[in-house]
């Protein structure tokens, strides 16, 4: 079994507005020197299998149908072995 930790963030051109409100408010709670803040999605799941390729195969299928919008975001994923 494989464990995958998936993180998901807007691309670099496209507007952030959640992004931009953390700031804001970080701003009023005095922390100026906070900038560019971008909000991303982590995500933590298992792949029941014993077979690594067959793992990332999944993962990468899964991101791309179902947990990415291709078009705003890119994905990294890691897999790892769990007993």
């Amino acid at each position: 079994m494989f464990k995958a930790t998936v993180i998901v963030r807007k691309r670099p051109k496209i507007l952030d507005p959640q992004g931009k409100a953390v700031e804001q408010g970080a701003k009023h709670l005095g922390f100026t020197n906070v900038l560019k803040t971008r909000i991303g999605k982590f995500i933590e799941f298992f792949v029941d299998t014993t077979d690594e390729e067959a793992a990332n195969i999944e993962v990468k299928q899964y991101c791309e149908k179902l947990l990415v919008n291709p078009n705003i975001e890119d994905f990294e994923y890691t897999i790892e072995v769990v007993e």
